[in-house]
Order: structure tokens, then C-alpha cells, then sequence
């Protein structure tokens, strides 16, 4: 309903165009936005007053033009100027019902779906060689969750998992294997089944000695420059990392597959092409040996400009590097028109520099929007990024592993006669649901406290609170089997059924604003305000004991768009629904 009021402004400004009101190439974001209080309709906009200087007349006087020009639209009930020109808009109550049920019988809960896009989605990106920890939860499925956003849009996306598998830990790696084969022989191979074990032990050597550290670099060169050993050692390491990664994803409920895996080495062959370029170009200078670019936008304190160095002094390459051969793939490969990061908010100078750069020496296409989805930390009670008691990175299985323990003793107490196997069906849903959920429902850019008590609470914007309401509203169909509402239609009579009608109605601008800004918080929001919505409207309007029988399957239509938009927005959020909690 929002895009259709603005359709009708858009065409009110068309008359005041023609009629000399404002200038013919006058172009304005027309800003409709729901108000707060119903006495001033269902919707708002400042446009009169966005016009006051261009038409040279007071607010409230271009307001009548705007309204004098609308076309007549069955669905907006009336219209009115309030307050120095803001004119609200009151939809008529029978096109909001009408809109109720074309929703309810749309795969697509009525949504208008926008022009199709290539998006390319950068997310997860672990680095590979070691497990998966706290710090990889909210790349992994913040992520996600926009990726079925964007999907159930009906874009098409390229799932792209930038791992961390070239560089100064996969030196260490091969260096350390050969110090193992030196002294154990082949042997040394079977050590590879424990790989977090393996990298931490290949780290003590790398710190403790400066020799087993130059060969480390010098083997990593080797590795970039395709040497054969160091290849096929570097698959095992990869196979085994990887392995390990996507276990994680399935435990998770993500949906990356090895497929979607394309890392850092996938552009090793381009690197020497992007320094090349940047060099023809003049873009390149020498510091200490490195070859880096300087660019004026970017300074330090001093106002000394901030290099990105692009090839190291002994001729390695860098993030920035593989950074810039992935933006050339996807731009003038993949031909995406936009390309999303979901990387931590600490590298957002990184971000910054090489989309400047990535522009300047036009490796990508102009019309490619390159994005940066940076997020906050997750962390501990102290306000510090989570860390175990011994003060070490907590790994992501040992997270989850207590969440699903967590959840069992909470549904256990809930349901003391529950079958065993059933509890544990419910726990293991409802213990990774409340991780994700926890993430999700907060700012993407905001800090955060990690606290299980907090995401396994039935009270509050929770996981179980949620996975409960919808089991509350799908419940009621339990109950009503025989019920025939293949003639039923939605008749909104109580102010709750209007409320809780105005508020499903939202989906589509809160499904907008989600894949627009990347913010799966603005979906949990929308669905926690859904489920209380849902608790007034039941506790006001008898459903089944409804007086009259159209009333009664009126309010069954209500409920069981209710529960199809809270299965839809949990399943965005790569959240699984429960039938019984």
C-alpha cells in the first residue's frame, strides 16, 4: 500500500507539472511513511513541504494542489492536510482486507516483487587451516538470512565464500609439516586428522623461531607461485578445513555449499595482472620495497596519506590484492549490480580504500554498488569480544554444543512428560534458533552481549517466544478441522482485527528495508510486533466461540495469514518453525 500511495503521487506531481506548479524537471524521493497515531490516517507525507521553495507558495496551500490532483483510487478511503502541511492518508477498510486476502493466497504474501538484480553476497569467509569460531557467527548468518531475503525476492544470487586460504598460516602449515616429515617420515600425514591441533602447534614454531618463520614466508611464495608440493599439501589442509566448515553450516541451518566456496586462491592467477594495471596506470608507488597506492581521500592524523599495499617487498600479495581481482570477477564475470560484504565493522577503512580504488583504475562497472555490510562484536558479559574462562577464542561447535544442552534442560522443564526423542527434536531447534535469533534481532552495526539466559527467555524479542507464538496460532487449526473456508473472506469489524490487519500488511516495506540496508533486525522487530499484534486480537476476538459463523472464518483467515507470514519471516531468518514446543 505504501509504493501505491507514492504511484499516486507521483502521478498528482505529473498534473502539477503540466499545470506550470513546479518546473517540468523537478525529481523528488517522495517519503510515505506509516503514522503512529491513527486518528491521522494510516499513512503520511512531507512532499508539500518538500515543494514550498520550488513552487514558491506556504505548505499547506501546495498541499490542496496535491491532493486536488490525486486520481480517484477505490482504495484510499479519504485524504486530509494536518499540522503547517503534512497530508495524511486513510485507507479504506475493505481494500486492506482485499489486500489481506490476496496476501494469504500468494506464495508471496502479496508482496510486490522489484526488478531482478545479480547479487553477489560475500559471507562467511572464515579462514581456513583452523575451526570456526564465535567471530565467524555473524558474517555466517546475517548473511543468509539476506541472502533468502533477496532470493525470495526473486533476485539471483551468487552465494561468493571469500575463505582465507592463501597466506602467512598456510606457509606455517607446510613448513611445519615439513619439519614433522624431516624427523617422523610419512607418518607425519596422520596428524592432519586433528587440524586446529596441527595449526596450533605450526603457530608456537612460527613465534618462537625467526628461521622456521622466513621459510614459512618464503613457502608461501612458493605456494602462490604454484609450486607442485606445496600445491597438494595445501588441498589436504583445505579439504580438511573445509570439512569442518560446512558441518558447522549444516549444524547452523546455512545454506552455503562447497559450490559457493570460492577463496582467496581462486584469483591467484590475476594478481600479477591487477599490479600490472595499477602500474600502466600510474596508480602504483614504492615504499621500502612494497609497491602500494596512495590515495588522497585517505590520511592518517597527520595527515600523511594511507597506503594500501598492494605487493609486498618479497613479492607476496595481500587482501587488498585478492580484494581487487575478486571485485574485477564479479563486476565483469559474474555481472553483478550489486555486491554486498558482510565483514566485520574494523575493516571498514579496508572497505572504503579499495572500492575507491577498485573504481579508479575501473575494474568494475560504474553501475556496480559495491557494499559494505560491516557488523559490530559479539561479546562476553565484561563488554569484551566472547572468550572462553581461560581467556582463549571459543570455538563456534563448543557454542552451539551448549546451546543445544541449554535448550533441552528448558524444554524438559516445560514439558516434564514429554518423550525423550521429542525433547530432543524441540531442543535442538529451539537451541540454534535462540543463537541466530539472539544476532539477528540486534542492530547489524551494533555491539552485543552474548547471553544464553537472556536468548532462551519465553518473555521478550526471543527466539522461544517467537517459535511459541507461532505454535499458538497454528495450534488453533488443530482445533478447527472440520471448518470449510474455501468461500471465507476477511471482514475487518474490531479495532483489533484492524490493527492486527494493518500490521500484516507491513511485510512487504519490512522485507524492503531488510535487503535494502542488509538489517535482519528490522524483520524481527516487524515479527515480534506480529506476535503481540496476534495475542491482543485473540485475547478481544473469540476465534472458534466468534458470534456469528463468516465472523468465525474470518478470523480463522486472519489467524492463518498470522501464522503463514510468521513462517515466512522465521524462515528468512534461516529460522526452523516448530509444530508442537
Amino acid at each position: 500500500m505504501k509504493s501505491h500511495i507514492q504511484s499516486l503521487l507521483i502521478q498528482a506531481l505529473d498534473v502539477l507539472k503540466q499545470q506550470g506548479v513546479i518546473p517540468t524537471d523537478f525529481e523528488a524521493r517522495i517519503q510515505v511513511d506509516r503514522t503512529k497515531d491513527k486518528t491521522h490516517g494510516d499513512f503520511a507525507t512531507n512532499l508539500a513541504m518538500m515543494l514550498t521553495k520550488v513552487a514558491r507558495k506556504n505548505p499547506r496551500e501546495i498541499a490542496q494542489l496535491i491532493i486536488d490532483s490525486l486520481p480517484q483510487d477505490s482504495q484510499v478511503a479519504k485524504v486530509e492536510i494536518a499540522g503547517p502541511g503534512f497530508i495524511n492518508f486513510f485507507i479504506d477498510e475493505n481494500a486492506l482486507a482485499n489486500q489481506l486476502m490476496a496476501a494469504l493466497k500468494d506464495d508471496h504474501l502479496g508482496i510486490s516483487l522489484p526488478e531482478q538484480q545479480t547479487i553477489v553476497v560475500d559471507y562467511s569467509s572464515p579462514n581456513l587451516a583452523k575451526e570456526m569460531h564465535v567471530g565467524h557467527l555473524r558474517s555466517t548468518i546475517i548473511g543468509d538470512s539476506v541472502v533468502r531475503a533477496l532470493e525470495f525476492e526473486g533476485h539471483n544470487v551468487i552465494r561468493q565464500n571469500h575463505v582465507g586460504d592463501w597466506g602467512t598460516q598456510f606457509g606455517m602449515l607446510l613448513a611445519y609439516m615439513e619439519e614433522l616429515r624431516a624427523k617422523n617420515g610419512e607418518q607425519a600425514q596422520m596428524e592432519l586428522s586433528d587440524l586446529e591441533t596441527f595449526y596450533r602447534a605450526a603457530k608456537v614454531r612460527f613465534d618462537e623461531s625467526d628461521d622456521f618463520a622466513t621459510r614459512a614466508r618464503k613457502l608461501v611464495v612458493s605456494l602462490q607461485s604454484g609450486d607442485e608440493y606445496c600445491n597438494k599439501l595445501w588441498l589436504e589442509f583445505n579439504d580438511i578445513s573445509l570439512n569442518h566448515c560446512h558441518d558447522v553450516y549444516a549444524r547452523l541451518g546455512v545454506s552455503l555449499t562447497r559450490e559457493d566456496v570460492r577463496g582467496e586462491s581462486a584469483y591467484n592467477a590475476d594478481l600479477a595482472e591487477v599490479v600490472s594495471e595499477l602500474d600502466t596506470q600510474g596508480l602504483l608507488s614504492e615504499s621500502n620495497g612494497a609497491k602500494v597506492v596512495f590515495q588522497d581521500e585517505f590520511k592518517n592524523k597527520e595527515g600523511e596519506p594511507l597506503p594500501v599495499i598492494i605487493q609486498k617487498a618479497d613479492g607476496g600479495y595481500l587482501y587488498a590484492t585478492s580484494d581487487m581481482a575478486a571485485m574485477r570477477y564479479r563486476s565483469n564475470v559474474l555481472k553483478a549490480d550489486r555486491a554486498l560484504y558482510f565483514v566485520d565493522l574494523r575493516q571498514a577503512l579496508h572497505f572504503q580504500q579499495v572500492f575507491k580504488l577498485a573504481r579508479k583504475a575501473k575494474f568494475v562497472r560504474p553501475e556496480l554498488s559495491l557494499e559494505h555490510m560491516g557488523f559490530g562484536t559479539m561479546n562476553g558479559a565484561d563488554g569484551r569480544p566472547f572468550k572462553t574462562r581461560s581467556g582463549g577464542v571459543v570455538k563456534l561447535v563448543d557454542l552451539l554444543a551448549e546451546a543445544d544442552i541449554r535448550a533441552l534442560e528448558l524444554v524438559r522443564s516445560k514439558n516434564p512428560d514429554m518423550d525423550e526423542a521429542e525433547l530432543e527434536k524441540i531442543a535442538k531447534v529451539v537451541g540454534i534458533s535462540s543463537v541466530k535469533y539472539a544476532d539477528l534481532s540486534k542492530n547489524r552495526t551494533s555491539d552485543y552481549i552474548f547471553s544464553f539466559e537472556q536468548m532462551l527467555s519465553f518473555e521478550g524479542n526471543t527466539a522461544p517466544y517467537l517459535l511459541y507464538a507461532y505454535t499458538r496460532v497454528s495450534g488453533i487449526f488443530k482445533r478447527a478441522t472440520d471448518i470449510d473456508l474455501s468461500d471465507a473472506k476477511i471482514v475487518l469489524e474490531h479495532e483489533k482485527e484492524k490493527d492486527l490487519g494493518n500490521k500484516l500488511a507491513q511485510f512487504g516495506e519490512v522485507l524492503s528495508r531488510m535487503v535494502a540496508k542488509g538489517q535482519p533486525h528490522a524483520m524481527c522487530a516487524y515479527l515480534f510486533e506480529l506476535a503481540g499484534a496476534f495475542s491482543s486480537f485473540y485475547e478481544a476476538c473469540p476465534v472458534l466461540a466468534a458470534e456469528t459463523e463468516e465472523q468465525k472464518k474470518s478470523r480463522l483467515l486472519i489467524a492463518q495469514l498470522t501464522a503463514k507470514t510468521l513462517k515466512q519471516g522465521l524462515e528468512l531468518l534461516g529460522i526452523e518453525t516448530l509444530d508442537r514446543m
